[in-house]
């Protein structure tokens, strides 16, 4: 992208931030379909106020970062009866993805980090809402290269920018889609550009708070790093931040409706 291009795209970013937070209002056919995503922290596998967050949420479709096995089976236990649809994919560590669902869904996508971090997965849920294409990631952390989150915070937006090209290719933004998960940032090249192809971030538009803390000795931190972006052919009726679980993240709860 050029200097040009990213300056256009800083500006429609802070254009956008001046406006008024959307407000949640209930769907005008009824029909809505209620969105999760969520890091689970892969070391805190198998928590029970974690899960209890999970199972209490009333989620149609659950999208989970940092899963692991023993994080499968906790969650395959408290999943049976309630969501029928259910996917693991184990991979390096923390980039374990997992997706719990009340409706059929079909896999199209499993693709690495041409980084080497975590990898995405590509689903299509068929919903009352109709089908929805959904892109869940997990983007590289803001580490640099030898292990610095200082210098990572500053020098690694561009490792992103890269992911999101890779994991996002291929979408068609004029039909239900939605790419979500942890960002890990608040913003940066990543979400800019999701909003050059046309779609939003309803955590943004909502206002909906930091979704992401970590207590220090020097007091506590709490930043905004999971997204739910979707497409114009999408409306975001509510979006809720409920502090449970015991993740350093918390739970992001979104529920649509289809444009009109």
């Amino acid at each position: 992208m050029t200097h040009l291009g990213r300056c256009l795209l800083l500006l429609a970013v802070a254009c956008s931030a001046c406006a008024e937070p959307r407000q949640a209002r209930p769907s005008a056919a009824g029909d809505s379909v209620l969105v999760m995503t969520y890091n689970l922290n892969f070391g805190l596998a198998g928590d029970p106020e974690t899960v209890g967050a999970i199972r209490s949420s009333g989620a149609d479709l659950i999208f989970l970062q940092e899963t692991n096995e023993a994080w499968e089976r906790a969650l395959r236990h408290a999943a049976h009866g309630r969501y029928p649809h259910v996917l693991f994919k184990h991979c390096c560590r923390a980039g374990g993805l997992a997706v719990l669902s009340r409706y059929p869904f079909v896999e199209t996508a499993y693709a690495h980090s041409p980084g080497g971090w975590f990898p995405s997965l590509r689903i299509t849920a068929t919903t009352p809402i109709g089908a929805i294409d959904v892109v869940q990631v997990h983007l590289q952390p803001p580490v640099s290269g030898s292990g610095s989150f200082v210098s990572g915070y500053f020098t690694t937006g561009d490792e992103r920018f890269r992911e999101m090209q890779h994991f996002s290719a291929g979408l068609d933004p004029r039909v239900p889609t939605l790419v979500l998960g942890d960002f890990n940032e608040s913003s940066g090249p990543a979400s800019r550009l999701l909003e050059a192809n046309g779609m939003r971030d309803a955590v943004t538009e909502f206002d909906a708070g930091p979704t992401w803390r970590w207590q220090t000795s020097a007091g506590s931190l709490s930043r905004t790093l999971d997204r739910v972006f979707y497409s114009p052919s999408l409306t975001p009726l509510s979006v809720d931040v409920p502090e449970s679980g015991r993740s350093d993240h918390l739970p992001v709860l979104v529920r649509f409706e289809t444009a009109r």
